[in-house]
């Protein structure tokens, strides 16, 4: 009865203009306020902006008022499937001005099981109590920074915001769909000639097996943790004394735990009228912790979608910093590319190298580098080995600092002669092509690097991969498209009257690629 009295009472005309009062009310207190406020302007802009979410949340009630009042229920109806159940069942929704209450009519499925409320289908609202500008807000923002951080700016801009745990499991929810939303990406237009494809890696640190059992826990009562205050400082140290003390770490162990996040930049380049090849365009990022085959099967699709398939007779440039394992996997599904070993990569390992013969810091290791690097740049790479292997046959087997020498020596002379043809660099600065992985580098930095392997974070796998994924989407300039595909998607399951969740606390499932 109470249910049918409110629905009653939102419907009918007086109630309506009765919240169309309180609106025009609410205006003129803020149009008498704007135009006799004395306050200094930050103290004015302060209240407006309290006032304005006031009267947001107003017009919000208004606008999901009259919609209740225009549904027609008949359509959904008529088919025999649903029956008239409760008609005005309230819900509390957050928006961006805050929380505001609606109802709803609900209909009952006559062959059992769940029914729907039309007027979230016709709204797009799912179960989730965050609207949906709201979720897509503090996603990009948990994109861009720590979920904490996440949450300080937007209570600051909004002045509130939802728990982290609640910003987490907008981010698994949304970034289930990242990696199909990237896969129905339309090609870029006005593409260049040359298609150019830079891989690296970055291993930010997971969180151990042992670390999530304790996490996964029941936790104890205050009293059983030897701590009654629940003071951050006396709870730390009933933590450490419960824990006892840590396990040193002998040599070579390491804390991190840390594993790879794929990273890979694919972009075109264009002739100008210099001759010259001129870039990046349409520079695409993705990465992902499903293993190298996973990241070079989503290059092989990219490529083809941009029209370099297997078989274009068009340049296409692969970049890589000499990992066999992914020189491998590329070159099957690229038999026609050039694949060109950083040149940065070799540097670095004649200057450690140098180090064995000359002291750091020093004119003379600066010159020994210097000539061998003339070399390199020169395409002389069998010239450059033939010098190390007559340095290495001289380096005698006793004495100070030879086994080092030789070592190192023996070491670099295996790494550059499988990769040879990787070492053409003359030929390719003639063609002014790409030598160096400097743009991916930059990606592995920026993509993985200040998000994910930050002081203190200790990630799970399946949770780092929906926000990898949304990450690359914001920063390669889609996240307008993606709302938009999102918000389509969501709209399509809620008109099959599924009753659609899209906040999760569960991990995407990770499958290596065969």
């Amino acid at each position: 009865m109470m249910n049918q009295d409110k629905q009653q009472a939102a419907c009918c005309p007086v109630a309506v203009a009765a919240r169309k009062d309180k609106i025009r009310e609410n205006l003129e207190e803020l149009l008498e306020f704007c135009e006799t406020c004395e306050e200094p302007f930050f103290d004015f802009e302060t209240r407006l902006l309290g006032l304005m979410m006031v009267l947001g949340r107003l017009l919000i009630e208004l606008f999901l008022l009259a919609r209740y009042n225009r549904l027609d229920m008949e359509p959904y109806l008529q088919d025999g499937r649903y029956r008239r159940g409760d008609p005005y069942t309230e819900r509390t929704l957050k928006t961006a001005y805050g929380k505001v209450t609606y109802g709803r009519g609900y209909l009952l499925s006559r062959e059992g099981g769940s029914g729907f409320f039309p007027l979230d289908v016709v709204l797009g609202l799912t179960r989730d109590r965050l609207s949906p500008w709201m979720m897509q807000w503090v996603a990009r923002l948990a994109t861009r920074m720590s979920f904490k951080a996440a949450q300080m700016v937007c209570k600051a801009v909004l002045n509130w915001a939802p728990a982290t745990e609640t910003i987490e499991q907008v981010v698994l929810g949304m970034g289930r769909d990242a990696a199909p939303f990237m896969k129905q990406l339309a090609a870029p237009e006005n593409d260049g000639e040359v298609l150019v494809i830079e891989v690296d890696g970055k291993c930010p640190p997971t969180a151990t097996e042992a670390e999530l059992a304790k996490r996964r826990g029941k936790r104890k009562p205050k009293h059983e943790r030897g701590c009654a205050c629940g003071c951050q400082r006396h709870r730390g140290k009933a933590k450490r004394k419960a824990r006892g003390s840590k396990k040193r770490r002998k040599k070579g162990d390491k804390s991190k735990n840390g594993k790879e996040a794929v990273v890979v930049v694919m972009y075109t380049l264009r002739q100008g009228d210099d001759g010259k090849l001129h870039g990046p365009i349409n520079k695409k990022l993705y990465a992902t912790f499903a293993g190298r085959q996973a990241a070079a099967l989503w290059a092989r699709a990219e490529a083809t979608k941009r029209g370099f398939g297997p078989d274009t007779t068009k340049t296409v440039q692969i970049v890589v910093d000499g990992a066999k394992g992914l020189k491998h996997k590329l070159k099957k599904l690229f038999p026609k590319a050039i694949f060109t070993l950083d040149v940065c990569h070799v540097i670095e390992k004649l200057w450690a190298l140098g180090r064995h013969y000359h002291k750091e810091g020093s004119e003379e290791l600066k010159a020994w580098v210097e000539e061998l690097k003339a070399l390199v740049y020169a395409g002389k790479a069998r010239t450059l080995i033939k010098r190390l292997k007559k340095m290495l046959q001289q380096t005698p087997t006793h004495g100070p600092g030879t086994k080092g020498r030789r070592k190192a020596l023996a070491r670099l002379i295996g790494y550059l002669r499988p990769r040879l043809n990787m070492m053409r660099y003359d030929e390719w600065m003639k063609q002014d092509l790409v030598i160096a992985t400097g743009q991916v580098e930059g990606a592995v930095r920026h993509l993985v690097g200040e998000r994910f392997d930050c002081a203190g974070m200790r990630w799970v796998q399946g949770k780092a991969e929906a926000l990898l994924h949304l990450r690359c989407i914001e920063l390669n300039g889609d996240w307008q498209r993606f709302i938009t595909w999102f918000q389509r998607q969501t709209q399509t399951k809620l008109h099959q009257h599924k009753r659609l969740k899209v906040l999760t606390d569960q991990p995407l499932t990770i499958t290596k690629a065969a």
